[in-house]
């Protein structure tokens, strides 16, 4: 057998995966990215049954300036040491199914769908979630890599996404659909804070995400600065310097 996103290295969790596998040969552990929620179970698997890891790279550590003073690196599993590294459309075997390995950046840059072909079934990871939206958070998160990996997925024609948190998504195509035009609106609804006058991100984000529980606003503000660099890219808007948290940012004019 296989296991997708084994979890955190909490001993009860460990206890309870390897109760789960019970007599059977633990062949694969699989791995979409390497957020501490979802790798770190891995090597400890590996030690206590033989299993080969495979899935994602490790993670490159990069510049986080532009987010003050989060130290994004601490999200990930800096220890994650894969057996092998699937790259995209790589294909495994594990008796007599495959899975193929999907490149799938924007919530990471490291991370992977796998494809059930004989279901018609996708392992979606944190890429796409039907109880929550994506965290975008860069310099690791891309907006513009994220909505890029969304249009890839709305031309297969899985029946079943299993994301790694929540319950499946049992309509991908409508629910993509509705995820794009999510993303679309919360990006209309920044253009509109800026040609209001607002130049911050903390200002931005006081306006779109006012009545939300003020605990959640630093996860909008890693999302809003994805938009705007996405927005920087395509010529809509521009920034005093590099865009960081703290930026000045306003609308480009036509």
């Amino acid at each position: 057998m296989a296991i997708i996103d084994p979890g955190p290295d909490d001993p009860r969790h460990i206890e309870a995966l390897l109760a789960a596998i019970g007599g059977e040969r633990l062949r694969y552990v699989l791995v979409t990215h390497t957020h501490r929620d979802h790798s770190p179970a891995a090597r400890v698997l590996k030690e206590a049954t033989g299993a080969t890891i495979a899935g994602c790279a490790p993670y490159a550590p990069c510049d986080s300036s532009s987010v003050g003073d989060l130290n994004l690196d601490a999200a990930h599993d800096l220890a994650y040491t894969p057996d092998i590294v699937l790259g995209d459309s790589a294909e495994l075997v594990i008796g007599d199914i495959s899975l193929l390995a999907l490149a799938t950046p924007g919530h990471t840059a490291n991370h992977l769908c796998f494809a059930l072909a004989k279901e018609r079934a996708l392992f979606t990871g944190d890429h796409v979630m039907a109880w929550a939206t994506t965290v975008i958070a860069p310099p690791d998160g891309s907006m513009r890599d994220y909505l890029t990996s969304v249009e890839r997925l709305l031309k297969r024609d899985d029946l079943i996404y299993w994301p790694a948190h929540g319950g499946p998504v049992r309509d991908p195509p409508r629910f993509l659909r509705a995820l794009i035009h999510h993303r679309r609106a919360r990006e209309a609804a920044i253009l509109r804070r800026l040609e209001a006058g607002d130049e911050t991100i903390a200002a931005i984000v006081a306006h779109i995400y006012e009545g939300v529980d003020k605990r959640l606003h630093p996860a909008a503000a890693m999302t809003a600065l994805a938009h705007l660099e996405d927005l920087i890219a395509r010529g809509l808007v521009d920034c005093a310097g590099q865009p960081v948290l703290e930026a000045r940012f306003w609308r480009r004019s036509a």
